[in-house]
């Protein structure tokens, strides 16, 4: 059974030279409950909905033991949001989650693993740019990208 560690929304808005202009990949971690929207956690943004977002991309989710191991790789804390997932969380695998899975997360929250992450630039970017050349093939050879939730799957959607 997984233990949810942090709910992390956008901190704020930062320009990025990609096509939008702006990232909201800077997410930081929440007090309290968070309400799951078919479109994310209540007070986030997805800045480019076509590449990073919608309802099959609601929630990004990243675990605990995948983030201790790019801790170290690259020799530094990662603490939730960092790699700009909403959900953190402890005991499971969500990088072999298989596609379909549903999770249930408190009482009445019903997600379902979408597909897993594909790494971009901006992704890149917000890890270190030069500093970390070559992260997105790095990231993507590592095995651990973790998954795309839909933030809506306890309401039936014609499956």
């Amino acid at each position: 059974m997984g233990v949810l560690v942090a709910a992390c929304v956008v901190h704020g808005l930062r320009a990025d030279p990609g096509t939008v202009g702006v990232t909201a990949i800077d997410k930081r971690p929440v007090g309290g409950p968070v309400k799951v929207r078919p479109l994310g956690l209540y007070a986030d943004a997805q800045a480019d909905r076509k590449h990073h977002g919608g309802e099959d991309k609601a929630l990004y989710v990243y675990s605990s033991d995948d983030a201790a191991y790019w801790e170290s790789q690259l020799g530094r804390t990662l603490p939730p949001g960092w790699f700009g997932e909403n959900l953190r969380v402890s005991g499971v695998d969500v990088s072999n989650a298989p596609i379909g899975s549903r999770w249930r997360i408190g009482a009445k929250v019903v997600v379902e693993v979408s597909m897993p992450r594909t790494p971009c630039q901006t992704f890149a970017r917000w890890v270190g740019g030069a500093d970390e050349r070559g992260w997105v093939k790095r990231f993507t050879a590592a095995g651990r990208p973790g998954a795309y939730l839909r933030g809506d799957a306890g309401h039936d959607r014609g499956r």
